[in-house]
């Protein structure tokens, strides 16, 4: 039984993830929070208490609430440290405060070890601490200067936020009110709009209502999230059990509200797509109420069976998993440049061909690989990145990208090829070791058709500085009868809409897909439902606009002129199409 531990109350020394829409603006405002509420809480890591009277000898207090899975929380953390390290020097105390109900001590204990967190981290159980301060959001930050007072309220800067993630910062925000404060001047913006997730607070179960988890949510679920929301796949979070749902219900409101979850960017129009995971209308209907109504659990025995879930893999359990021959080494902070792209050969060993019909590739340091290409780079043949000498066999970006084939169609890897691994990593602030891998399945008996990733790319591409609007095109020409049965666009940071349309023989025109909100942060994969014929000769075109101005807050810079690069900063335009030729497969 693990011993509990009390902390004494010594002195009492007195004392908003918003998605930046206008509702939130009415959210409750901080009152009078008093550092004594966090004298009853302990640090998991070590039991130990805050004595407030050893916050009282401080120049300055920050309290930052956090949580343990919330990605823009997660991501703020290598800074966090850094301004606890620069400003203790300066007699300010940095403490963080957990308040999520799901959040056990074990995992913000197990957290705050993986991310070397260099402040104390309390646990708040009950939430008390977070009614107090009425904080809203992770991470969300109040400066109180040594009489007590709350001097700023809000975000740590502007670096991330909701749909993008500037390179650096434009206004370091509580930076700068600790300078203020430390000097005694007025702080110049007392208060700013917070990033981040909503904290789940303690509330009581209701067992009964009109839409339960048992009868209607779990199933939605299902089919909708845990492909993504569970452990070991991209989702922060797992939503596989009604107490993980119940937990994060305030946010799952949020984001399905304002449409940004579960992740679909394709404009409905045009094409019909078998991974469609937007939401019907009537499922939305459905989870907003049942968030309103309470979220009532129901009955036992209305749930549905759990669904299997093949362990750490989103195409199934692979037949054989090839990794990296050994780990990659990725510093804190990235050289000047950027880290270059890294292409490692594996030999699989396979002595005879493979046809591969789903394959999968995935990170290990997860946070640091930005995406990987695996290649099949054939026998007698030099593998020159960008030549001819490597097929693409599969990828990985921010997103969803394994390759799930249609029935009776697979690539081929010839015997005694070797698979080229294209990584490309970004530093997250703390030294980091990477060994990928890639999952393969293979086809039970030959395929009728042989599948090809070609890019459909525009390396030519100049975006002037400061156009909010700038069009690149690109095209390619079937030489043969063939069918399409799979998109994926990509561009970088200032990447705005993308669109394809086939323009047949006859001069025909057809829109196959639009996505009308690129999302850096979301590159997926539209497969098909029902491939589509391309007669020879058809031509494929792809149609990109691209903001380069200062309103676009993903741009990395809207002063220079963008051009093709493979660094973030700078810029590509591909349409990547999957296709067969019509020709049966050898």
């Amino acid at each position: 039984m693990r011993k509990r531990f009390f902390c004494i109350l010594s002195v009492a020394l007195p004392l908003v993830l918003v998605s930046g829409n206008a509702q939130h603006a009415a959210e409750k405002k901080p009152g009078t929070p008093s550092l004594s509420v966090l004298a009853s809480l302990s640090d998991p890591r070590d039991q130990k208490c805050i004595g407030v009277s050893e916050l009282q000898a401080k120049k300055a207090v920050v309290v930052i609430f956090l949580g343990t899975e919330c990605p823009i929380n997660n991501a703020y953390l290598p800074r966090l440290n850094d301004l606890s390290g620069e400003y203790g020097k300066k007699g300010v105390q940095f403490v963080g405060v957990n308040a999520n109900q799901h959040d056990t001590a074990e995992r913000v204990a197990a957290h705050a070890k993986k991310n070397d967190l260099k402040f104390p981290l309390l646990k708040d159980d009950k939430g008390e601490a977070a009614e107090a301060f009425h904080a809203q959001r992770t991470p969300e930050a109040f400066l109180f200067d040594s009489a007590g007072r709350v001097r700023y309220h809000g975000r740590i800067d502007d670096r991330f936020g909701v749909g993008f993630q500037r390179p650096k910062a434009t206004r370091d925000d509580l930076q700068i009110a600790l300078d203020e404060v430390l000097a005694g001047k007025d702080v110049s913006t007392p208060e700013t709009t917070v990033a981040g997730c909503l904290i789940a607070r303690p509330k009581e179960a209701k067992n009964d209502a009109a839409v339960t988890y048992s009868k209607q949510v779990a199933r939605i679920l299902q089919n909708r999230c845990q492909e993504c929301h569970r452990p070991g796949m991209i989702g922060p979070m797992a939503l596989l059990t009604y107490d993980d749902a119940r937990a994060w219900s305030a946010t799952m409101r949020e984001v399905i509200d304002e449409k940004r979850m579960p992740p679909w960017h394709a404009d409905p129009r045009y094409g019909h797509f078998s991974n469609n995971r937007s939401l019907s209308q009537e499922e939305r209907d459905t989870l907003l109420a049942w968030i309103d109504q309470g979220c009532a659990k129901g009955s036992d025995a209305e749930l549905p069976p759990s669904r299997n879930w093949p362990e750490g893999w989103s195409i199934g359990t692979p037949d054989v998993v090839i990794s990296l021959p050994r780990e990659q080494e990725i510093p804190a902070v990235a050289p000047k440049g950027g880290v270059p792209y890294k292409y490692i050969s594996v030999d699989p060993g396979f002595t005879e061909d493979k046809w591969v019909v789903r394959a999968e590739a995935k990170g290990q340091a997860t946070s640091v690989v930005h995406h990987i290409i695996v290649f099949v780079s054939a026998p007698n043949q030099q593998f020159v990145p960008g030549g001819p000498g490597g097929r693409v066999l599969v990828g990985t970006a921010p997103g969803d990208m394994p390759a799930v084939l249609p029935d009776g169609m697979a690539k081929k890897i010839p015997k005694g090829s070797k698979l080229v691994f294209q990584m490309h990593y970004t530093p997250d602030g703390i030294a980091r070791k990477d060994r990928s891998s890639v999952g393969l399945i293979f086809a039970k008996q030959p395929p009728e058709r042989q599948v090809y990733t070609l890019p459909v790319a525009n390396m030519a591409l100049k975006i002037p500085a400061g156009d909010a609007n700038h069009q690149v095109e690109s095209s390619f020409t079937f030489r043969e009868d063939s069918h399409l049965i799979a998109f994926m666009p990509h561009m970088h940071l200032r990447g705005k809409d993308f669109l394809y349309e086939a323009i047949y023989p006859d001069g025909h025109r057809e829109t196959l897909l639009s996505v009308p909100k690129y999302d850096f942060n979301w590159q997926s994969v539209y497969r098909l439902k029902e491939s589509l014929p391309m007669p020879k000769g058809t031509r494929i075109h792809c149609l990109a606009h691209f903001d380069n101005s200062d309103k676009n807050p993903n741009n990395p810079d809207s002063t220079v002129e963008a051009r093709w690069g493979e660094q973030t900063w700078e810029e590509m335009m591909i349409g990547w199409i999957d296709f067969v030729n019509d020709r049966k497969a050898q």
